[in-house]
């Protein structure tokens, strides 16, 4: 389903966080964004430029270029959280150059950025792993995790497979695929752990996250973004 408009909600001043995003004006991105700002958390979007922006007034705008950590460092500074939802548009197995250049390069130049400018949480949109298909993809990302996870840094890693939203809803078509294989015993892990979430489960995730950092490392199952507990 589509996510309905946010409504404003007033949370308690100690679950309020200063949540810095790469990515904002993505797929997931401008779903998120709202939902954080309707909830009375502060964010800071990092762009490209800030000339021109698809997102709501009330996101702080930072200019500079997610690949490169000494572009941004000075912007993140303050901030407790930092979502990190960089990645190549379109995923698909001829991309694994591109998985490297846009995915692994993001992810790690906002980790070193959340290391240095003292953030305290680093939340990152990863993938269910592992899978038969999209090998490089799945290697970049669990790359990223392996790094994140040994640098000390509390960190959230939200693992969905595919994201049916607006302009994302051909796998629908596989449904009835999916609901059988769940039913047999020797694919129902895989097929659970590859199944399709929607949207909003997704932005729900993430909120979750930013609202409740862990002390670790803590990774958001397809299981759990289906049954909406995090």
């Amino acid at each position: 389903m589509d996510r309905p408009t946010p409504r404003t909600i007033e949370l308690p001043t100690a679950l309020r966080r200063r949540v810095f995003v790469t990515g904002a004006t993505g797929y997931l991105g401008r779903a998120l964004v709202p939902e954080l700002l309707a909830r009375g958390h502060a964010v800071r979007s990092l762009m490209r430029s800030t000339a021109r922006s698809s997102l709501p007034g009330a996101v702080e705008l930072a200019e500079g270029d997610a690949l490169d950590a000494a572009t941004f460092a000075r912007h993140a500074r303050g901030f407790d959280t930092l979502v990190q939802l960089v990645g190549a548009p379109k995923p698909a197995p001829w991309k694994g150059a591109e998985f490297r250049r846009v995915d692994r390069a993001s992810a790690l130049a906002s980790l070193e950025v959340a290391l240095g400018a003292g953030v305290a949480h680093y939340v990152y949109l990863s993938v269910a792993q592992p899978a038969p298909v999209m090998r490089a993809y799945l290697a970049v990302r669990a790359e990223c995790e392996a790094r994140i996870a040994a640098s000390g840094i509390a960190a959230t890693f939200v693992r969905p497979w595919y994201v049916i939203g607006p302009g994302h809803r051909w796998p629908l078509v596989l449904a009835p695929l999916y609901a059988v294989l769940e039913c047999v015993p020797a694919t129902r892990a895989s097929a659970l752990r590859l199944g399709l979430v929607r949207l909003d489960q997704v932005v729900d995730a993430l909120v979750a996250a930013v609202e409740h950092p862990p002390r670790g490392v803590r990774v958001v199952e397809t299981a759990e973004l289906r049954a909406g507990s995090p």
